[in-house]
This record gives C-alpha cells, sequence and structure tokens, in this order.
C-alpha cells in the first residue's frame, strides 16, 4: 500500500510519514491565523471536556468575523497552543480544524509548490 496521498489539481503529492522527521513546521514558524468554525469549536472544546465559552476565551481570538486559535511566541517563532513539541505532535489531532485537516492540500500552494517544498519535507513531485 502506498504512503503517498494525492489529490486531483494538485501538482504534487503528500508522504505523511514525513510528518515524523520535520518538528511540526505547519504548526510552527511565522505568525498566523489558525482558523475554527462553529461546529469545529465545539467539537475541540467537547474533546477536552471545557464549556464552549470558557475554551473561547481560553484559545481563541477574533479576527474579523473568524475565530483563530491563539499561538504561543517561543524564541523567534511562533506556534499553535495545540502543537505538543514533545511528540511532534497536535494536541487535538482527532478534533483539529478543517484548516489542519487539508493541509498541504490547500489553494494557496498549487502556484507555490517550491514554498510548500521548503516548508514540508512530505511534499513530491507527481
Amino acid at each position: 500500500m502506498s504512503d503517498i496521498v494525492k489529490k486531483e489539481g494538485y501538482p504534487y503529492a503528500f508522504t505523511p510519514s514525513a510528518c515524523a522527521t520535520c518538528e511540526g513546521r505547519c504548526c510552527t514558524g511565522e505568525s498566523g491565523y489558525i482558523y475554527v468554525s462553529k461546529k469545529e469549536i465545539f467539537a475541540i472544546a467537547e474533546l477536552l471536556g471545557m464549556d464552549v465559552n470558557e475554551f473561547g476565551v481560553k484559545y481563541l481570538f477574533k479576527k474579523g468575523y473568524k475565530y483563530s486559535i491563539k499561538e504561543n511566541k517561543v524564541d523567534e517563532s511562533y506556534e499553535c497552543v495545540f502543537y505538543d513539541k514533545a511528540t511532534n505532535g497536535c494536541k487535538i489531532y482527532q478534533a483539529r480544524p478543517s484548516q489542519c485537516r487539508t493541509f498541504p492540500f490547500w489553494e494557496y500552494f498549487k502556484t507555490r509548490v517550491d514554498e510548500l517544498k521548503s516548508e514540508c519535507p512530505g511534499i513530491v513531485d507527481v
């Protein structure tokens, strides 16, 4: 069985096993937004055993009309509050937002494959 994930319309493929080698580059680095929908907010709060309002206050901030997960500043970098450096994984993996579940197959990267390759060691040419 192949370890390579392909998605129609994308000029690259992805090897998920490479995640073990990269130290969470998709969860760390430059500051950005990790948008969550209302449904995702409720799912993450439930996974964490938290009241949704408590979850929102502790882990979210509003950007325009959307909500984003907070980040932690670590040295000269940023990381998602749910990134676990010790395990190189996501503390909310089962309920992670769509933005995280769909990486690296984002529309943005269709024309920026070199940028994606510099960030993600799992990107391979098709």
